[in-house]
């Protein structure tokens, strides 16, 4: 006899894999399995990674990586290794490999902090020296779970809360990748505008694998006075697509008028990544400014 929740998560399944049905569907059905878990949840997740979404693509591994389940090692590290898939899909694997933890993908990380394009390289060599960072025995009185976002970060935040020497070695180009993504993530942690505006300034320093953290960064914080960096980055067509895409999300977090704006300019946008970014991204803002997620939000800041 089928289990019924194996039932249910094909059915979610269907809707992930249907390039018929809108992208905020799939996106909807993709976070739904990530958040059930399971071998099952993880085999729908793998059997679209063929479709033709670079973005969707991404976000699937994200979701993987962030599942931190073992079993997915070998859907991600087939991913990583498959050169046709685009860049921004095999950085994703990349730091999925290294967001679940397990020491056992050293070499494939090692192998593919040599590869030719620079974010997957780059993306292997951060998650290599946080798998470095994890093993040492030194570091393991160090509570991660102080996260204030509940995410598996690729660096952990620098143990100093001096705003003026974390902006000093985020905007440090001749800093380790890994060092100024620690930086990235204790000012992230602070919230203050002061760390925000810190955070927006890396958005014109460094590769576009650290100017799309940095933005992803920026999402997650949801504050109003990095909208204006955001944008420039978003309207800037000679801007990494990776980095746009993410600003466009990290718009669609924020989701203001003003927001709203600039996605719904960019929604003929060439670049089908950074167009279907503004899709789901207005999407999001739809749910941000809904009553239901208002009554949510209500609830939540009340319970705590």
């Amino acid at each position: 006899m089928v289990n019924i929740e194996e039932n249910k998560i094909v059915r979610i399944g269907r809707v992930l894999n249907d390039d018929t049905r809108p992208l905020k569907e799939r996106f909807r059905a993709l976070f739904t399995l990530k958040n059930i878990g399971g071998y099952a949840a993880i085999d729908q997740i793998n059997n679209c990674f063929k479709d033709s979404s670079a973005l969707l693509k991404h976000e699937l591994a994200y979701c993987l990586g962030q599942m931190q389940d073992i079993r997915a090692l070998p859907v991600l590290e087939k991913v990583l290794r498959d050169t046709s898939q685009e860049p921004m899909v095999r950085h994703e694997a990349g730091e999925a490999l290294g967001a679940i933890g397990d020491t056992s993908v050293i070499p494939i990380l090692e192998e593919y902090s040599r590869d030719p394009v620079i974010e997957v390289a780059e993306t292997c060599q951060l998650a290599l020296s946080r798998l470095k960072w994890l093993s040492d025995p030194k570091n393991s009185s160090q509570d991660l779970s102080t996260n204030p976002y509940a995410s598996v970060d690729p660096a952990p935040p620098a143990l100093t809360s001096d705003i003026n020497k974390l902006k000093e070695l985020l905007l440090d180009e001749q800093a380790s990748l890994f060092d100024r993504y620690r930086a990235m993530f204790s000012l992230r942690n602070l919230k203050t505008d002061e760390s925000v505006l810190a955070l927006g300034e890396g958005l014109k320093a460094g590769s576009a694998l650290f100017r799309h953290e940095i933005a992803f960064v920026l999402g997650q914080l949801q504050e109003e006075i990095s909208i204006p960096h955001l944008c420039a980055s978003l309207e800037d067509p000679d801007e990494n697509e990776m980095v746009r895409h993410e600003c466009a999300e990290a718009l669609g977090s924020i989701a203001t008028p003003d927001c709203m704006k600039a996605l719904n300019k960019y929604l003929g946008d060439s670049k089908r990544v950074v167009h279907e970014s503004c899709i789901i991204a207005l999407d999001m803002c739809e749910y941000e400014n809904s009553p239901e997620f208002q009554y949510a939000d209500t609830l939540t800041k009340v319970s705590s």
